[in-house]
């Protein structure tokens, strides 16, 4: 596996990383002077912040069909290179319309990597094995917050070169490095294990039976069928796992856009305030992994996420309560281990068997995750500054119903495992006795087994 580990998961966590350090570093940029020199007002900074998203969750689904129609190094090299040509432009807009264009563009083309790679990594590796992957994916977004911090810092003294303010150039450098990086994804990405031609056919042949075992029966490769994707649209799974996610991902994207403007406003100006985020998001990265890493060594997903959001809903109450700047300060670490850890994609990815099911589902939960980003662009106002009631109150509210949800999910799947413990999901199989004809009739196991996907009656659910 460590082959496999190499060629995948450290060059996408690198793609991750720049892409929520672009996605979020209009957050470091308003504290240079953006706002005054585009002549834009809170509520306009707000929209630009909130479009993004719409479109980012408009081209989700889309783009994870494409994904699994097209390569990988392909599809994810084209996306790559042309949000970092918008990123770019972003850094010559003069006024409000031009950044609102470009937030619309930069959101439709960063669309399809989280979930895309998302799915990717669960067509690689077994159940047990992907938390951790997914985890090291996702710290990147922890790294990006840490780094974009520093970084704005050092670009910020090339102020007045060519005539360009810093936040000019925080989005010009930013949107190079992407532009750069798109360009070598198409020679260091690899495709899915079936075709992917740095493994001999001996290597392909036991990654490929490696997952079959475990449960992923689509794994030596599934052809495009309308019903597949029908039924991730139906799966009760999907809708109660976007509840999860959204719960977890507004205070996500809240906490990225404004943790710097939070700290600022207890009395820290723009330069300190973008380093004192550096330690709450290296907190976040070490919290992230050691989360996936126990996950997948102990399982229980689910009552981890329970925690985890605990913690964060702890924080909230203190922002909310709190009057005092060091207090506050310490409640962000509480949030920030307590949101970027939250197991999520990887959960549901654990639940879904069927790689164009898979593909759908996961887009979906995704794309409905990062609309929240939309609602969380619009909770910290102006006119609630120093401490932000409302907007931490919100956050607060999503983090509940994440709480909620994740039990009921827990619930749910448990209730479901002891059903076809007990046989009333086994489906009838040609020369064997026992089965229910509600539940099928197959010539063999392994027909049932890839016809029904996760809903056949030997398929376990992670909790």
């Amino acid at each position: 596996m460590r082959k496999i580990d190499l060629r995948t998961v450290p060059w996408l966590s690198f793609l991750y990383l720049l892409c929520f350090l672009d996605r979020t570093s209009i957050g470091n940029a308003k504290l240079y002077t953006m706002e005054t020199d585009l002549g834009i007002t809170d509520t306009q900074y707000l929209l630009c912040l909130t479009v993004f998203f719409f479109s980012y969750a408009l081209f989700e689904v889309p783009s994870n069909i494409v994904l699994k129609r097209l390569r990988p190094s392909v599809w994810l090299s084209v996306l790559m290179f042309l949000w970092g040509v918008m990123m770019t432009v972003q850094g010559l807009v003069h006024d409000f319309n031009g950044l609102m264009v470009m937030r619309w563009m930069l959101g439709m083309f960063e669309a399809g990597l989280f979930p895309g790679v998302t799915y990717y990594l669960s067509c690689w590796y077994k159940r047990s094995e992907f938390g951790i992957r997914a985890a090291i994916f996702f710290s990147a977004a922890t790294i990006s917050g840490a780094f974009g911090g520093l970084l704005a810092v050092g670009i910020s003294k090339m102020a007045g070169l060519g005539g360009k303010p810093a936040w000019a150039w925080i989005f010009i450098i930013e949107g190079l490095v992407t532009v750069v990086a798109g360009v070598a994804s198409f020679w260091i990405i690899v495709d899915f294990p079936d075709n992917a031609t740095f493994l001999s056919e001996a290597e392909r042949t036991v990654v490929i039976r490696r997952l079959q075992g475990d449960a992923q029966f689509s794994a030596a490769g599934e052809k495009m069928s309308w019903r597949h994707i029908r039924k991730a649209l139906t799966e009760w799974k999907t809708y109660l796992c976007m509840i999860v996610y959204a719960g977890a991902d507004m205070p996500l994207y809240a906490f990225a856009l404004f943790l710097p403007s939070i700290i600022s406003e207890v009395s820290y100006a723009a330069t300190p305030a973008n380093l004192l985020t550096v330690p709450v998001y290296a907190l976040a990265c070490v919290s992230t992994c050691l989360v996936g890493f126990l996950a997948d060594r102990y399982g229980n997903r689910g009552m981890f996420n329970f925690i985890l959001l605990s913690i964060a809903g702890v924080g909230y109450i203190i922002l909310i309560s709190s009057r005092n700047a060091a207090l506050s300060y310490f409640a962000v670490f509480l949030a920030a281990c307590g949101i970027y850890p939250c197991i999520r994609d990887a959960w549901m990815s654990n639940n879904v068997e069927g790689s164009y099911k898979r593909s759908v589902s996961l887009a979906m939960v995704i794309s409905w995750g990062n609309l929240q980003g939309a609602v969380s662009s619009n909770v910290y106002r102006a006119n609630q500054q120093p401490w932000y009631p409302l907007g931490h109150g919100l956050v607060l509210m999503y983090i509940v119903s994440g709480i909620i949800s994740t039990a009921l999910f827990i619930f749910l799947l448990k209730r479901e495992n002891a059903r076809r413990d007990r046989g009333e999901r086994d489906e009838i199989i040609e020369g064997r006795e026992g089965g229910f004809e509600a539940n099928g009739r197959f010539a063999s196991v392994d027909d049932a087994r890839r016809e029904k996907g996760d809903e056949w009656s030997g398929y376990r659910y992670t909790l």
